[in-house]
């Protein structure tokens, strides 16, 4: 898997979510932040996009379509992202994960201290471990950010080291604030 950097150009994409809705990446009119996430119960995941959620005015006002991927199937999303206010597409082939290059982390890195707090932390808001266990899914994945603009380029790149190595809100907002002359506002 090759990994994607600035100023790389990424191929137009019409993704369906798990409505049957589609979503053009990139978008014509503003910057989508195409974030990949682990299986859909994942406990970290989700705290981490609640996060996204309670700020989604926030960031549709800086110009800024939200886009999150699970490699999980859509059913099962439906289940646990159902609430979220922006698009979530469900990729369990993973080809959306080898095309951008969102890789796996070592068993390792799930037992250091950093994922097991991170864990903790999402534990305490997941209402069913039966979502967090997963339906056979892989979790061993990691999380990755991605900024692109409305021609496609890649303007701001993260590749998670752990599990809850994503950008914040404030970092998103911080990427496009730089980068507010080179994309159409509404």
């Amino acid at each position: 898997m090759t990994r994607m950097s600035v100023g790389d150009v990424v191929a137009g994409h019409e993704l369906g979510t798990i409505y049957g809705a589609s979503v053009q990446v990139p978008d014509p009119e503003r910057l989508v932040h195409l974030q990949f996430r682990r299986y859909a119960g994942c406990p970290v995941c989700n705290r981490h996009l609640r996060s996204f959620a309670v700020r989604h005015d926030e960031i549709l006002a800086a110009g800024i379509r939200e886009v999150v991927v699970f490699h999980s199937d859509a059913e099962t999303m439906r289940e646990l992202q159902a609430d979220l206010p922006f698009a979530a597409v469900a990729d369990p082939g993973k080809a959306l994960y080898a095309e951008f290059g969102v890789q796996r982390m070592s068993p390792w890195r799930i037992l250091a201290p950093r994922s097991l707090r991170a864990v903790a932390r999402g534990l305490r808001r997941r209402p069913s471990l039966r979502a967090v266990a997963g339906r056979g899914e892989n979790h061993l994945g990691l999380p990755a950010d991605f900024l692109i603009g409305a021609d496609g380029r890649l303007l701001a790149v993260n590749y998670g080291a752990y599990i809850d190595d994503q950008w914040s809100v404030d970092e998103l907002l911080g990427f496009a604030g730089a980068r507010q002359t080179q994309w159409p506002r509404e």
